[in-house]
């Protein structure tokens, strides 16, 4: 396990200081705020610490309402809303500062039998074939050096891999809004952390990374690397169909549907290596030009 992925873990291993109320910490991202896939990675965690571990994350909604502070503390605050025979459902309200910054929805359900079937995985290349964030970034001599250590420090406990070139890659003219990138945690998980739960976390964490990829594509945009954008999540919402290891590589094929009113929709399924399907995303996000 690589020194950045064991640093992520105890970022997402939340101090329990109540019954319901759990205080995570927050560290430097990209830009000067907390990044949006840890404070929803984060409060997957509270609510899943509340909740039988025979039953598994299916879905979460959530809405990101204001910009974290990321020299303070995050307090999560969890509802326990319902404790059904199949499903489990909690409302999580994450405050920093004494107000309320993110609000997540999450529901859990025992394992059942039932009916079964599932969206094509569509073609992509093999991953190992790609190559990898560091080779792509250390080639863009239009990037500034700052912006690539950021991001490269951002992205180091993932190994996140590009079939294309990326927004900040490539701009200037508009593209297809399709991208996909192969991703997997850098190194394997183990030990008493490989619970079915934190699985689900990382890749609650990853998913806010590239989501919105799409939008900037189709506008020929390069996004905040290139300062051609300025934007922010609001809206998060995931379903978990299938068993996943995030330590394990899996293709996230994402697509813009719609841009309009300064806010950018993508929406994304998350497959296996051997094509299952795994998980469905969908983000809206601010997306506006500089003036």
């Amino acid at each position: 396990m690589s020194q950045a992925l064991q640093d992520l873990l105890d970022l997402l291993d939340l101090e329990q200081i109540e019954e319901n109320m759990f205080r995570g910490r927050s560290r430097s991202a990209v830009v000067p705020r907390v990044f949006g896939g840890q404070v929803a990675a984060q409060a997957l965690v509270a609510a899943g610490r509340t909740v039988p571990p025979d039953r598994p994350a299916h879905s979460l909604h959530a809405y990101f309402l204001r910009m974290g502070d990321p020299g303070a503390p995050i307090v999560y605050d969890v509802d326990r809303l319902r404790d059904g025979r199949s499903f489990t459902t909690r409302r999580v309200v994450a405050v920093q500062h004494g107000k309320p910054i993110f609000t997540l929805s999450a529901s859990f359900q025992r394992y059942e039998e039932g009916l079964d079937h599932q969206a094509p995985m569509p073609p992509a290349p093999d991953p190992v074939t790609l190559p990898t964030g560091e080779d792509r970034l250390r080639d863009y001599g239009h990037l500034a050096p700052d912006v690539v250590e950021r991001l490269l420090e951002a992205r180091a406990a993932v190994d996140l891999r590009y079939v294309d070139e990326p927004p900040y890659g490539r701009f200037g003219e508009p593209r297809e809004p399709r991208s996909q990138v192969w991703f997997r945690t850098n190194g394997k998980l183990g030990g008493a952390v490989d619970e079915p739960l934190l699985h689900v976390v990382l890749a609650t964490y990853v998913s806010d990374m590239t989501l919105l990829d799409s939008v900037l594509l189709a506008h020929g945009r390069g996004g905040w690397a290139v300062g051609d954008v300025v934007g922010a999540s609001l809206d998060h919402a995931m379903w978990f169909h299938r068993p996943f290891r995030a330590d394990e590589w899996l293709l996230y094929d994402q697509e813009s549907p719609s841009a309009h009113g300064g806010r950018g929709l993508g929406q994304a399924r998350i497959y296996t290596q051997d094509g299952r399907l795994a998980v469905s995303v969908i983000q809206e996000g601010v997306v506006r030009i500089p003036r």
